[in-house]
């Protein structure tokens, strides 16, 4: 099929734009753009909406693919408004564990509860010899107490006196950033002496990743910023896509746009793989920064900062997983939400992975048969292990082997270190970086940005792309590492921008709220 799309104004003298991707940031500027009056359609290349917040069923159960917390869920903060806003959190409960993690070592047991006076407790209780390290580490976190993020408007768009304002109120997160910034976890685990406590840290992530951004993480989950809303990933992302279509906004589902066609310094058309062409006044590729540079606008316009992360993994690292979907039948007692323990090692093409993080979703009665639960594994991966995933890609028979072994090989860890499971467990599905390759375009599988370590340097894009007017880039890759707020933050702030560059004012109360059920 070859034909072109002119997208119709919905009504007279509305600017046409066309949005590429239907993920949190596409769906974010597809919701402001209609509240601003602009005609959106958004292209995406799934058969659905959401991207990588998303969930799917297998044999009875729901695997929720996306979201471990979420920034953004305590009612009164500027993220849960624009949550709120876009329609996600809009009516939701929220479920409020009260462990973030808890690291079941052989020398001990290290929960990192939400109470901070509780973890102290539980810290001190297990290792007094670190009772100072300890009291540091939550003074850290305390010392974050007041951190939010900003959504009102971008730095660029920022008035000197509103960029002072906004300075003055980070001053608390600017001091983490120059007193942790440059400490890795590894070195940061060697201030406690209890060697539980030490693997806890090293577990988290690649041991030169920036200790700051793990004090950020928890400092949120502290104050009940970070929390999961009911429903999962999935039920989130259709929330925001019934925003949308309430709005007036258009949906072209399995239309992965290909090419574009520029014209001088304009975009003047955009192109899907089935041979459909669709013409807009402005786009906005809400979509994986790699595929934008290098497949949309074929190498022709590449941006130096994203360049030079790119070509260094080692100072910018990509994070993906092999993500196993396990069903048991059985109801999981008092096991905290998520438990992180060592397991025999779990070979990938010389890599090996020897630590399991498991996720239950008790609490989600849905996700489940009755008397069963949903169980997630996630496999962090890192350079040669994601390499590993595609390098099997082309022999259909070898990948699907090798997803089976690694789905049994983390059955059998869960059901070693957990007993009572054994004989109850059930593979449901495994996802590998292939997997979010295939269905989101992801660049080398990953599912948030640029990993903050030591040697990394900061970014924070306006997604402009020199030499095109018309065409910018939006979306988590913007401000690494990423994430779905700083998804929904610039899909509105793409928007936020085009208003400015017309000369129109920007419109940011998008809906009635409707109260937690």
């Amino acid at each position: 099929m070859n034909s072109t799309v002119a997208l119709t104004p919905t009504r007279s003298g509305e600017p046409r734009i066309v949005i590429i991707g239907g993920g949190i940031a596409g769906l974010s500027a597809g919701i402001f753009a209609r509240a601003n009056g602009f005609d959106a359609t958004i292209l995406e290349k799934h058969t659905i909406l959401g991207g990588q917040c998303m969930g799917w069923d297998r044999k009875g159960y729901h695997i929720d693919g996306c979201i471990h917390w979420l920034v953004g869920t305590k009612e009164g903060t500027p993220m849960n408004d624009l949550w709120r806003s876009v329609g996600a959190l809009d009516g939701v409960q929220i479920h409020h564990p009260e462990t973030f993690l808890t690291y079941e070592h052989e020398s001990g047991t290290v929960p990192i509860y939400r109470d901070l006076d509780r973890l102290r407790d539980a810290w001190v209780g297990l290792s007094p010899q670190d009772a100072a390290a300890t009291d540091e580490f939550i003074a850290t976190i305390r010392q974050l107490g007041t951190f939010e993020m900003e959504t009102a408007k971008p730095m660029d768009m920022m008035s000197l006196i509103e960029k002072a304002r906004s300075m003055l109120s980070m001053k608390d997160a600017g001091a983490i950033l120059r007193r942790y910034g440059k400490v890795g976890l590894a070195e940061y685990a060697e201030r406690f002496r209890h060697p539980a406590i030490r693997a806890m840290f090293a577990t988290f992530a690649p041991g030169d990743y920036a200790a700051a951004f793990l004090f950020f993480a928890l400092a949120t989950f502290a104050q009940g910023q970070s929390s999961i809303p009911i429903g999962g990933s999935k039920a989130l992302a259709g929330r925001m896509v019934e925003r949308y279509l309430t709005l007036g906004g258009k949906v072209e589902t399995g239309c992965e746009v290909t090419g574009v066609g520029i014209e001088g310094r304009r975009v003047t058309q955009v192109t899907s793989a089935d041979g459909r062409t669709f013409t807009a006044d402005h786009y906005v590729a809400a979509c994986d920064a790699h595929v934008v540079f290098e497949r949309l606008l074929g190498g022709r316009y590449r941006d130096s900062a994203f360049q030079r992360r790119f070509n260094d993994p080692r100072t910018y690292p990509l994070a993906s997983n092999t993500y196993i979907g396990l069903g048991l039948q059985a109801d999981v007692g008092e096991m905290p939400r998520t438990v992180r323990f060592d397991c025999e090692p779990i070979e990938l093409s010389g890599t090996t992975v020897s630590q399991i993080t498991l996720n239950h979703y008790a609490y989600e009665p849905g996700f489940a048969p009755p008397g069963c639960t949903a169980m997630t594994v996630a496999l962090n991966h890192f350079g040669d292990a994601i390499d590993h995933w595609f390098a099997l890609v082309g022999d259909r028979n070898a990948y699907r082997r090798e997803k089976a072994r690694v789905g049994e090989a983390v059955r059998e860890a869960v059901e070693s270190h957990l007993p009572r499971f054994a004989g109850k467990l059930t593979v449901l599905d495994v996802a590998t970086p292939a997997t979010y390759a295939r269905y989101c375009n992801a660049h080398r599988g990953a599912f948030m940005a640029f990993f903050p370590t030591t040697r990394s340097r900061m970014m924070a894009h306006t997604g402009r792309i020199r030499g095109i007017n018309n065409f910018v880039l939006s979306g988590q890759w913007l401000q690494p590492p990423g994430g779905l707020p700083i998804a929904v933050v610039t899909g509105k702030d793409s928007i936020q921008r085009l208003c400015r560059k017309l000369g129109r004012p920007f419109v940011s109360e998008v809906a009635p709220r409707t109260e937690a059920r």
